[in-house]
């Protein structure tokens, strides 16, 4: 799955690639209308959005936000599988190509989902909140939000969860998946099942240190593919190479320490080497 490294460059691309500000030509949806909620008609979405220009591009949590010159935006939640690609109109369209945005000038935008989780929304800014309500409670942004190590740890106090849990909860930490969350436990040395209130002082700065590290060097080398990820332009990124533990069972974690392990914990694998205390 993409998770906030890869929607963080999407939304870095997309806003120096469509964001000039374009004017949208035409909108076709050669996929389904579940990629598209709330919208009586694949025409009423087109509707929306033809003759709109797109100003710039955000990010909240993982959605990302296109807003039009109008008071409205269009959110885009990607998803398990969900990608943006940049086209002209002449290349062939992938037979995953749920929506096609057509610019006056600058070709397409594509919306590209294997599965039928991927989603675009047009609405007024006024009812954000009440359509996405799950937005106003999100956790500490690694990339958005800086804050010290010090409140960090305020957040961790009193908390029974597992820290593996506590990673894995958009409510604590946005856009961390399976992926990352083991790239973090494994930077900061820490077992997944330790509780998050029994962490002591150092470990409470590594494991800090460990998430927003592990997410920036990730956006640095544009994110990784392991899981098939491809940027707007149809590139992997270039993190797969400094993944330590994630997908590399049974070899020797990249620092030579020890071997990767998994377990699984909730129908999900877990990588990690048993130095992680």
């Amino acid at each position: 799955m993409a998770e906030l490294p890869e929607i963080e460059i999407a939304k870095r691309d997309l806003d120096k690639e469509v964001a000039t500000p374009r004017k949208i030509k035409s909108v076709d949806v050669p996929g389904t209308k579940k990629a598209l909620p709330a919208m009586r008609s694949k025409q009423q979405f087109a509707d929306l959005l033809v003759d709109k220009r797109i100003t710039s591009v955000s990010r909240q949590g993982t959605l990302i936000l296109f807003h039009l010159d109008t008071e409205e935006i269009m959110v885009a939640n990607l998803g398990a599988t969900g990608s943006f690609r940049r086209a002209t109109s002449r290349m062939p369209q992938d037979p995953d190509t749920k929506v096609v945005l057509t610019f006056t000038k600058g070709g397409q935008l594509r919306l590209l989902d294997a599965g039928d989780e991927a989603t675009l929304r047009v609405l007024s800014w006024s009812r954000y909140d009440k359509i996405y309500p799950q937005q106003v409670d999100l956790g500490f942004d690694p990339v958005d939000m800086p804050m010290p190590w010090t409140d960090f740890a305020l957040m961790l106090r009193g908390r029974s969860d597992t820290i593996r849990d506590l990673l894995l909860d958009q409510t604590f930490v946005v856009g961390l998946g399976p992926m990352y969350s083991d790239e973090v436990l494994h930077a900061a040395r820490l077992s997944h099942a330790r509780v998050a209130s029994e962490l002591n002082t150092q470990e409470v700065r590594r494991l800090y240190r460990a998430i927003v590290e592990t997410v920036h060097n990730s956006i640095k080398y544009r994110g990784s593919g392991t899981s098939g990820h491809l940027d707007i332009f149809g590139k992997s990124g270039g993190f797969d190479s400094y993944l330590e533990v994630f997908g590399r069972a049974g070899e020797r974690c990249r620092n030579g320490r020890g071997d990767v392990l998994t377990t699984v914990i909730r129908g999900v694998t877990h990588h990690y080497c048993d130095y992680q205390v």
